[in-house]
Protein backbone atom coordinates (compact mmCIF):
# COMPACT_ATOMS: atom_id res chain seq x y z
CA UNK A 1 0.00 0.00 0.00
CA UNK A 2 1.60 3.47 -0.84
CA UNK A 3 1.89 5.98 1.35
CA UNK A 4 -0.61 8.24 0.21
CA UNK A 5 -3.13 5.26 0.51
CA UNK A 6 -1.91 4.76 4.09
CA UNK A 7 -2.26 8.52 4.84
CA UNK A 8 -6.16 8.29 3.74
CA UNK A 9 -6.80 5.43 6.02
CA UNK A 10 -5.78 7.14 8.75
CA UNK A 11 -7.15 10.43 8.50
CA UNK A 12 -10.05 8.30 7.76
CA UNK A 13 -9.59 6.52 11.37
CA UNK A 14 -9.23 9.46 12.72
CA UNK A 15 -12.23 10.89 11.76
CA UNK A 16 -14.36 7.97 12.96
CA UNK A 17 -12.73 7.61 16.14
CA UNK A 18 -13.78 11.16 17.05
CA UNK A 19 -16.89 10.09 16.36
CA UNK A 20 -17.08 7.21 18.11
CA UNK A 21 -15.85 9.14 21.10
CA UNK A 22 -18.82 12.04 19.95
CA UNK A 23 -21.01 9.11 20.21
CA UNK A 24 -20.14 8.18 23.64
CA UNK A 25 -21.08 12.06 24.72
CA UNK A 26 -24.28 11.95 23.27
CA UNK A 27 -25.24 8.90 24.60
CA UNK A 28 -24.86 9.95 28.05
CA UNK A 29 -27.63 11.92 28.23
CA UNK A 30 -31.34 11.82 27.38
CA UNK A 31 -31.62 14.95 25.39
CA UNK A 32 -28.36 14.42 22.87
CA UNK A 33 -29.07 10.06 22.79
CA UNK A 34 -30.94 10.07 19.42
CA UNK A 35 -26.92 12.49 18.04
CA UNK A 36 -24.71 9.78 19.74
CA UNK A 37 -26.62 7.03 17.89
CA UNK A 38 -26.10 9.01 14.40
CA UNK A 39 -22.27 9.77 15.22
CA UNK A 40 -21.70 5.89 15.75
CA UNK A 41 -23.55 5.65 12.30
CA UNK A 42 -21.65 7.80 10.57
CA UNK A 43 -18.18 6.30 12.29
CA UNK A 44 -18.47 3.06 11.48
CA UNK A 45 -19.63 3.70 8.25
CA UNK A 46 -16.63 5.56 7.33
CA UNK A 47 -14.45 3.05 9.24
CA UNK A 48 -15.96 0.23 7.14
CA UNK A 49 -16.08 2.20 3.87
CA UNK A 50 -11.82 3.06 4.84
CA UNK A 51 -11.15 -0.57 5.71
CA UNK A 52 -12.79 -1.90 1.96
CA UNK A 53 -10.45 0.94 0.02
CA UNK A 54 -7.35 -0.03 2.09
CA UNK A 55 -8.02 -3.28 0.97
CA UNK A 56 -7.77 -2.65 -2.94
CA UNK A 57 -4.91 -0.77 -2.32
CA UNK A 58 -2.25 -3.34 -1.97
CA UNK A 59 0.25 -4.52 -5.05
CA UNK A 60 -2.10 -7.81 -5.67
CA UNK A 61 -5.23 -7.38 -4.13
CA UNK A 62 -7.69 -10.31 -3.41
CA UNK A 63 -11.07 -10.34 -5.56
CA UNK A 64 -11.47 -13.53 -3.57
CA UNK A 65 -11.08 -11.80 -0.03
CA UNK A 66 -12.72 -8.39 -1.34
CA UNK A 67 -15.97 -10.43 -2.06
CA UNK A 68 -15.67 -12.27 1.57
CA UNK A 69 -15.41 -8.95 2.64
CA UNK A 70 -18.41 -7.89 1.25
CA UNK A 71 -20.25 -10.46 1.90
CA UNK A 72 -19.66 -10.43 5.42
CA UNK A 73 -20.61 -6.81 5.48
CA UNK A 74 -24.12 -7.17 3.88
CA UNK A 75 -25.44 -10.69 5.89
CA UNK A 76 -24.02 -8.77 9.37
CA UNK A 77 -25.98 -6.24 8.51
CA UNK A 78 -28.83 -7.74 7.19
CA UNK A 79 -29.47 -9.88 10.32
CA UNK A 80 -28.53 -6.78 11.94
CA UNK A 81 -31.29 -5.09 11.36
CA UNK A 82 -33.55 -8.12 11.56
CA UNK A 83 -32.68 -8.50 15.18
CA UNK A 84 -33.24 -4.55 15.82
CA UNK A 85 -36.63 -4.65 14.64
CA UNK A 86 -38.00 -8.07 16.00
CA UNK A 87 -36.10 -7.46 19.31
CA UNK A 88 -38.41 -7.11 22.44
CA UNK A 89 -37.23 -4.59 25.19
CA UNK A 90 -37.09 -7.25 27.49
CA UNK A 91 -34.98 -9.40 25.12
CA UNK A 92 -32.17 -6.31 25.22
CA UNK A 93 -29.88 -7.86 27.60
CA UNK A 94 -29.32 -10.91 26.48
CA UNK A 95 -29.29 -10.14 22.79
CA UNK A 96 -26.33 -7.49 23.92
CA UNK A 97 -25.18 -10.26 26.07
CA UNK A 98 -24.79 -12.75 23.08
CA UNK A 99 -23.55 -10.15 20.91
CA UNK A 100 -20.75 -9.53 22.93
CA UNK A 101 -19.91 -13.21 22.70
CA UNK A 102 -19.30 -12.86 18.77
CA UNK A 103 -16.44 -9.91 19.77
CA UNK A 104 -15.13 -12.57 21.93
CA UNK A 105 -15.00 -15.26 19.41
CA UNK A 106 -13.69 -13.06 17.07
CA UNK A 107 -11.05 -12.03 19.03
CA UNK A 108 -9.68 -15.93 19.65
CA UNK A 109 -10.05 -16.61 16.06
CA UNK A 110 -7.78 -13.48 15.40
CA UNK A 111 -5.91 -14.97 18.03
CA UNK A 112 -5.37 -18.32 16.74
CA UNK A 113 -4.20 -16.58 12.91
CA UNK A 114 -1.60 -14.91 14.63
CA UNK A 115 -0.21 -18.31 15.57
CA UNK A 116 -0.90 -20.07 12.46
CA UNK A 117 0.10 -17.20 10.02
CA UNK A 118 2.19 -14.85 11.96
CA UNK A 119 4.12 -11.55 10.45
CA UNK A 120 7.92 -12.33 9.57
CA UNK A 121 8.91 -10.41 12.98
CA UNK A 122 12.43 -11.05 14.79
CA UNK A 123 13.77 -9.96 18.05
CA UNK A 124 11.40 -8.19 20.54
CA UNK A 125 9.15 -7.54 17.82
CA UNK A 126 8.19 -11.55 17.97
CA UNK A 127 8.25 -11.74 21.69
CA UNK A 128 6.03 -8.61 21.76
CA UNK A 129 3.49 -10.19 18.53
CA UNK A 130 3.63 -13.76 20.78
CA UNK A 131 2.71 -12.01 24.02
CA UNK A 132 -0.41 -10.14 21.48
CA UNK A 133 -1.68 -13.43 20.46
CA UNK A 134 -1.87 -15.22 24.14
CA UNK A 135 -3.03 -12.14 25.21
CA UNK A 136 -6.11 -11.58 23.17
CA UNK A 137 -7.11 -15.72 22.82
CA UNK A 138 -7.01 -15.34 26.67
CA UNK A 139 -9.34 -12.24 26.76
CA UNK A 140 -11.54 -13.08 23.91
CA UNK A 141 -11.85 -16.70 25.06
CA UNK A 142 -13.15 -15.59 28.70
CA UNK A 143 -15.45 -13.09 27.10
CA UNK A 144 -16.93 -15.59 24.68
CA UNK A 145 -17.91 -18.45 27.40
CA UNK A 146 -19.23 -15.50 30.05
CA UNK A 147 -21.17 -14.06 27.12
CA UNK A 148 -23.11 -17.25 26.70
CA UNK A 149 -23.74 -18.01 30.66
CA UNK A 150 -24.93 -14.83 30.69
CA UNK A 151 -26.88 -14.91 27.88
CA UNK A 152 -28.44 -18.28 29.44
CA UNK A 153 -29.02 -16.82 33.06
CA UNK A 154 -30.71 -13.62 31.16
CA UNK A 155 -32.61 -15.67 28.95
CA UNK A 156 -34.12 -17.70 31.52
CA UNK A 157 -32.08 -20.84 29.72
CA UNK A 158 -29.65 -21.82 32.76
CA UNK A 159 -30.60 -21.00 36.82
CA UNK A 160 -30.11 -17.14 37.82
CA UNK A 161 -28.65 -18.60 41.19
CA UNK A 162 -24.96 -18.73 41.51
CA UNK A 163 -22.37 -21.87 40.78
CA UNK A 164 -20.59 -22.32 44.28
CA UNK A 165 -17.94 -24.70 43.64
CA UNK A 166 -15.84 -25.56 46.67
CA UNK A 167 -12.67 -23.26 46.29
CA UNK A 168 -13.92 -21.32 44.06
CA UNK A 169 -11.61 -18.38 44.47
CA UNK A 170 -9.14 -20.54 44.56
CA UNK A 171 -10.02 -21.71 41.23
CA UNK A 172 -10.24 -18.11 39.45
CA UNK A 173 -6.92 -17.25 41.07
CA UNK A 174 -5.16 -19.92 39.90
CA UNK A 175 -6.42 -19.97 37.03
CA UNK A 176 -5.11 -16.41 36.66
CA UNK A 177 -1.64 -17.15 37.79
CA UNK A 178 -1.48 -20.17 35.31
CA UNK A 179 -2.07 -17.79 32.34
CA UNK A 180 0.59 -15.75 33.43
CA UNK A 181 3.10 -18.42 33.78
CA UNK A 182 1.67 -20.05 30.05
CA UNK A 183 2.32 -16.36 28.50
CA UNK A 184 6.07 -16.58 29.83
CA UNK A 185 6.58 -19.74 28.23
CA UNK A 186 5.08 -18.81 25.22
CA UNK A 187 6.67 -16.00 24.45
CA UNK A 188 9.94 -17.54 25.11
CA UNK A 189 8.81 -20.86 23.42
CA UNK A 190 5.44 -20.36 20.86
CA UNK A 191 3.81 -23.45 20.73
CA UNK A 192 0.31 -25.02 19.63
CA UNK A 193 0.43 -26.75 22.49
CA UNK A 194 0.50 -24.34 24.70
CA UNK A 195 -2.38 -22.24 22.75
CA UNK A 196 -4.76 -24.91 23.20
CA UNK A 197 -3.98 -25.26 26.79
CA UNK A 198 -4.77 -21.47 27.30
CA UNK A 199 -8.02 -21.41 25.26
CA UNK A 200 -9.56 -24.50 27.06
CA UNK A 201 -8.42 -22.27 30.52
CA UNK A 202 -9.89 -19.06 29.33
CA UNK A 203 -13.38 -20.50 27.95
CA UNK A 204 -13.33 -23.09 31.97
CA UNK A 205 -12.59 -19.33 33.29
CA UNK A 206 -14.83 -17.39 32.04
CA UNK A 207 -17.56 -19.57 31.83
CA UNK A 208 -17.26 -20.28 36.01
CA UNK A 209 -16.33 -16.13 36.41
CA UNK A 210 -20.52 -15.72 35.40
CA UNK A 211 -21.93 -18.83 36.27
CA UNK A 212 -20.57 -17.88 39.87
CA UNK A 213 -22.75 -14.87 40.28
CA UNK A 214 -26.40 -14.43 40.92
CA UNK A 215 -28.82 -13.30 38.81
CA UNK A 216 -29.70 -10.16 40.87
CA UNK A 217 -26.56 -8.90 39.76
CA UNK A 218 -26.16 -9.54 36.23
CA UNK A 219 -26.84 -5.81 35.15
CA UNK A 220 -23.21 -5.40 36.71
CA UNK A 221 -21.94 -8.44 34.66
CA UNK A 222 -23.39 -7.55 31.46
CA UNK A 223 -21.70 -3.98 31.43
CA UNK A 224 -18.40 -5.78 32.24
CA UNK A 225 -18.87 -8.08 29.74
CA UNK A 226 -19.20 -4.78 27.83
CA UNK A 227 -15.88 -3.80 28.79
CA UNK A 228 -14.43 -7.11 27.96
CA UNK A 229 -15.41 -7.46 24.81
CA UNK A 230 -13.77 -3.78 23.93
CA UNK A 231 -10.34 -5.14 25.23
CA UNK A 232 -10.77 -8.33 23.07
CA UNK A 233 -11.72 -6.12 20.50
CA UNK A 234 -8.49 -3.77 20.79
CA UNK A 235 -6.01 -7.34 21.44
CA UNK A 236 -7.52 -8.54 18.20
CA UNK A 237 -6.36 -4.76 16.93
CA UNK A 238 -3.09 -5.22 17.83
CA UNK A 239 -2.77 -8.37 16.24
CA UNK A 240 -3.99 -7.14 13.06
CA UNK A 241 -2.37 -3.31 12.93
CA UNK A 242 -5.35 -1.64 13.10
CA UNK A 243 -5.52 1.38 14.54
CA UNK A 244 -9.14 2.13 15.02
CA UNK A 245 -9.80 -1.36 16.18
CA UNK A 246 -7.24 -0.06 19.26
CA UNK A 247 -8.93 3.05 19.42
CA UNK A 248 -12.63 1.62 19.64
CA UNK A 249 -11.40 -1.30 21.79
CA UNK A 250 -10.09 0.79 24.09
CA UNK A 251 -13.23 3.20 24.28
CA UNK A 252 -15.77 0.34 24.79
CA UNK A 253 -13.57 -1.59 27.09
CA UNK A 254 -12.45 1.76 29.54
CA UNK A 255 -15.75 3.05 29.40
CA UNK A 256 -17.69 -0.12 30.40
CA UNK A 257 -15.08 -0.73 33.20
CA UNK A 258 -16.54 2.81 34.52
CA UNK A 259 -20.03 1.78 33.92
CA UNK A 260 -19.49 -1.35 35.84
CA UNK A 261 -17.76 0.47 38.38
CA UNK A 262 -20.75 2.93 38.58
CA UNK A 263 -23.00 0.29 38.72
CA UNK A 264 -20.82 -1.21 41.79
CA UNK A 265 -20.99 1.75 43.61
CA UNK A 266 -24.85 1.72 43.21
CA UNK A 267 -25.17 -1.63 44.65
CA UNK A 268 -22.60 -1.64 47.52
CA UNK A 269 -20.39 -4.43 45.80
CA UNK A 270 -16.91 -4.65 45.27
CA UNK A 271 -15.16 -4.01 41.95
CA UNK A 272 -12.62 -6.27 42.23
CA UNK A 273 -15.48 -9.43 43.26
CA UNK A 274 -16.94 -8.67 39.82
CA UNK A 275 -14.03 -9.13 37.84
CA UNK A 276 -12.93 -12.26 39.86
CA UNK A 277 -17.06 -13.05 39.82
CA UNK A 278 -17.15 -13.96 43.86
CA UNK A 279 -20.37 -12.02 44.59
CA UNK A 280 -23.65 -13.26 44.18
CA UNK A 281 -23.76 -15.78 46.53
CA UNK A 282 -27.26 -15.45 48.95
CA UNK A 283 -26.19 -15.88 52.58
CA UNK A 284 -27.32 -19.41 53.76
CA UNK A 285 -30.98 -18.92 55.66
CA UNK A 286 -31.91 -19.92 59.15
CA UNK A 287 -34.55 -21.51 59.78
CA UNK A 288 -37.63 -19.26 60.16
CA UNK A 289 -36.22 -16.70 58.52
CA UNK A 290 -38.17 -16.95 55.11
CA UNK A 291 -40.04 -13.64 55.44
CA UNK A 292 -44.30 -14.26 56.43
CA UNK A 293 -47.18 -11.63 56.93
CA UNK A 294 -50.32 -11.08 55.79
CA UNK A 295 -50.30 -8.75 53.08
CA UNK A 296 -53.23 -6.24 51.96
CA UNK A 297 -54.63 -6.15 48.51
CA UNK A 298 -56.46 -3.20 46.73
CA UNK A 299 -58.80 -2.63 44.06
CA UNK A 300 -58.51 -0.80 41.03
CA UNK A 301 -61.20 1.70 42.42
CA UNK A 302 -59.29 2.37 45.69
CA UNK A 303 -56.42 2.60 43.69
CA UNK A 304 -57.82 5.37 41.50
CA UNK A 305 -58.99 7.28 44.54
CA UNK A 306 -55.90 7.04 46.43
CA UNK A 307 -54.01 8.57 43.39
CA UNK A 308 -57.18 11.41 42.78
CA UNK A 309 -56.76 12.30 46.35
CA UNK A 310 -52.62 12.96 45.88
CA UNK A 311 -50.66 15.56 45.68
CA UNK A 312 -47.51 13.80 44.58
CA UNK A 313 -46.84 10.72 42.77
CA UNK A 314 -43.25 8.92 42.23
CA UNK A 315 -43.41 5.73 39.94
CA UNK A 316 -40.72 3.19 40.56
CA UNK A 317 -40.67 0.93 37.88
CA UNK A 318 -38.93 -2.24 37.06
CA UNK A 319 -38.35 -5.38 34.96
CA UNK A 320 -41.98 -6.01 35.13
CA UNK A 321 -43.32 -3.11 33.39
CA UNK A 322 -41.17 -4.38 30.61
CA UNK A 323 -42.27 -7.87 30.31
CA UNK A 324 -45.31 -6.06 30.51
CA UNK A 325 -44.89 -3.42 27.85
CA UNK A 326 -46.75 -1.12 30.59
CA UNK A 327 -44.75 2.17 29.87
CA UNK A 328 -47.67 3.32 27.18
CA UNK A 329 -50.24 3.46 29.57
CA UNK A 330 -47.97 4.28 32.33
CA UNK A 331 -47.11 7.07 30.57
CA UNK A 332 -50.73 7.83 29.50
CA UNK A 333 -51.83 7.99 33.09
CA UNK A 334 -48.60 9.91 34.31
CA UNK A 335 -50.41 12.67 31.59
CA UNK A 336 -53.66 12.07 33.45
CA UNK A 337 -52.50 12.71 36.58
CA UNK A 338 -50.42 15.94 35.81
CA UNK A 339 -53.03 17.57 33.63
CA UNK A 340 -55.01 17.42 37.31
CA UNK A 341 -52.53 18.64 38.86
CA UNK A 342 -51.04 15.94 40.79
CA UNK A 343 -46.82 16.25 40.49
CA UNK A 344 -45.91 13.20 38.87
CA UNK A 345 -42.35 12.01 38.85
CA UNK A 346 -40.31 8.60 38.24
CA UNK A 347 -37.45 7.14 40.71
CA UNK A 348 -35.10 5.32 38.36
CA UNK A 349 -32.43 2.49 40.14
CA UNK A 350 -29.13 2.31 38.40
CA UNK A 351 -29.71 -1.20 38.18
CA UNK A 352 -33.53 -1.78 37.39
CA UNK A 353 -34.50 -4.09 35.32
CA UNK A 354 -31.70 -6.60 33.25
CA UNK A 355 -29.58 -3.52 31.41
CA UNK A 356 -28.00 -0.11 32.73
CA UNK A 357 -30.52 2.58 31.21
CA UNK A 358 -33.22 -0.03 30.52
CA UNK A 359 -35.94 1.71 32.11
CA UNK A 360 -34.71 5.06 30.76
CA UNK A 361 -34.72 3.95 27.26
CA UNK A 362 -38.72 2.23 27.99
CA UNK A 363 -40.04 5.67 29.14
CA UNK A 364 -38.23 7.82 26.75
CA UNK A 365 -40.07 5.27 24.03
CA UNK A 366 -43.26 6.08 25.30
CA UNK A 367 -42.56 9.98 25.63
CA UNK A 368 -42.45 10.28 29.13
CA UNK A 369 -40.55 13.98 29.95
CA UNK A 370 -36.73 13.47 30.42
CA UNK A 371 -37.45 16.06 33.63
CA UNK A 372 -39.60 14.12 35.78
CA UNK A 373 -37.26 10.90 35.42
CA UNK A 374 -34.95 11.03 38.52
CA UNK A 375 -31.87 8.97 39.92
CA UNK A 376 -32.26 7.12 42.68
CA UNK A 377 -30.37 10.02 44.78
CA UNK A 378 -32.43 12.72 43.26
CA UNK A 379 -35.46 11.32 44.32
CA UNK A 380 -34.69 9.34 47.79
CA UNK A 381 -34.60 12.02 50.44
CA UNK A 382 -38.27 13.20 48.97
CA UNK A 383 -39.81 9.76 49.47
CA UNK A 384 -40.63 10.59 52.87
CA UNK A 385 -43.05 13.19 51.97
CA UNK A 386 -44.96 11.44 48.63
CA UNK A 387 -48.13 10.76 48.78
CA UNK A 388 -48.26 7.49 46.63
CA UNK A 389 -45.54 5.52 45.05
CA UNK A 390 -46.41 3.17 42.44
CA UNK A 391 -43.82 0.33 42.20
CA UNK A 392 -44.68 -1.09 38.77
CA UNK A 393 -42.85 -4.12 38.50
CA UNK A 394 -39.71 -3.89 40.56
CA UNK A 395 -39.02 -6.20 43.61
CA UNK A 396 -35.03 -6.55 44.31
CA UNK A 397 -34.35 -2.58 44.16
CA UNK A 398 -37.00 -1.46 46.24
CA UNK A 399 -36.32 -3.96 49.26
CA UNK A 400 -36.56 -2.52 52.35
CA UNK A 401 -33.99 -5.75 53.69
CA UNK A 402 -31.50 -4.50 51.95
CA UNK A 403 -31.19 -1.37 54.22
CA UNK A 404 -32.67 -3.13 57.18
CA UNK A 405 -31.38 -6.42 57.62
CA UNK A 406 -27.64 -7.05 57.50
CA UNK A 407 -28.09 -11.11 57.10
CA UNK A 408 -30.16 -10.28 53.78
CA UNK A 409 -28.36 -11.56 50.54
CA UNK A 410 -29.00 -7.98 49.29
CA UNK A 411 -27.76 -6.39 52.41
CA UNK A 412 -25.96 -2.81 51.91
CA UNK A 413 -27.37 -2.92 48.54
CA UNK A 414 -28.63 0.75 48.16
CA UNK A 415 -32.57 0.43 47.43
CA UNK A 416 -35.63 3.32 46.51
CA UNK A 417 -37.07 3.45 49.54
CA UNK A 418 -40.14 3.38 48.88
CA UNK A 419 -41.62 2.22 51.72
CA UNK A 420 -41.22 5.76 53.29
CA UNK A 421 -43.96 7.08 51.42
CA UNK A 422 -47.38 7.86 52.66
CA UNK A 423 -48.89 5.22 50.74
CA UNK A 424 -47.80 2.05 48.35
CA UNK A 425 -49.12 0.55 46.04
CA UNK A 426 -47.30 -2.44 44.43
CA UNK A 427 -48.17 -3.94 41.08
CA UNK A 428 -47.29 -8.14 40.39
CA UNK A 429 -48.41 -10.73 39.14
CA UNK A 430 -48.28 -13.02 42.48
CA UNK A 431 -46.09 -12.86 45.95
CA UNK A 432 -42.90 -14.70 44.51
CA UNK A 433 -39.69 -13.65 44.96
CA UNK A 434 -37.53 -11.23 42.44
CA UNK A 435 -34.84 -12.41 40.30
CA UNK A 436 -32.36 -12.40 43.25
CA UNK A 437 -34.89 -14.84 44.64
CA UNK A 438 -35.16 -12.92 48.07
CA UNK A 439 -38.38 -12.33 49.91
CA UNK A 440 -39.70 -8.43 49.85
CA UNK A 441 -40.54 -7.42 53.57
CA UNK A 442 -42.11 -4.22 51.77
CA UNK A 443 -45.07 -6.42 50.99
CA UNK A 444 -46.50 -7.11 54.52
CA UNK A 445 -45.74 -3.40 55.83
CA UNK A 446 -49.04 -1.23 56.62
CA UNK A 447 -48.46 1.18 54.27
CA UNK A 448 -48.12 -1.05 51.22
CA UNK A 449 -50.99 -2.56 48.95
CA UNK A 450 -50.92 -5.43 46.56
CA UNK A 451 -52.49 -4.80 43.09
CA UNK A 452 -52.25 -8.24 41.81
CA UNK A 453 -52.47 -8.44 37.43
CA UNK A 454 -50.67 -8.14 34.69
CA UNK A 455 -49.38 -4.25 35.20
CA UNK A 456 -50.14 -3.05 31.65
CA UNK A 457 -53.89 -4.41 32.02
CA UNK A 458 -54.07 -2.78 35.62
CA UNK A 459 -52.67 0.52 35.07
CA UNK A 460 -55.42 0.75 32.06
CA UNK A 461 -58.06 -0.18 34.50
CA UNK A 462 -56.93 2.47 36.79
CA UNK A 463 -57.44 5.24 33.72
CA UNK A 464 -60.29 4.00 33.17
CA UNK A 465 -61.23 4.41 36.34
CA UNK A 466 -59.98 8.38 36.61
Amino acid sequence: MSSTAAAVAGAAYIVAALLFILSLAGLSKHETAKNGVRFGIIGMALALGATIWVSFQTENPSILGFGLLIAAIVVGAIIGLWRARVVEMTGMPELIALLHSFVGLAAVIVGWNGHLQPPHYTGALADIHHAEVFIGVFIGAVTFTGSIVAFGKLSGRMSSKPLMLPGKNVLNVGALVAFVALTVWYVITPSLVLLIVVTVLALALGWHLVASIGGGDMPVVVSMLNSYSGWAAAAAGFLLNNDLLIVTGALVGSSGAYLSYIMCKAMNRSFISVIAGGFGIAAPKKDGEEETGEHREVSVDDAAAMLKGASSVVITPGYGMAVAQAQYPVAELTQKLRDQGVDVRFGIHPVAGRLPGHMNVLLAEAKVPYDIVLEMDEINDDLAETDVVLVIGANDTINPAAAEDPSSPIAGMPVLRVWEAKNVIVFKRSMAAGYAGVQNPLFFRENASMLFGDAKARVEDILRAL
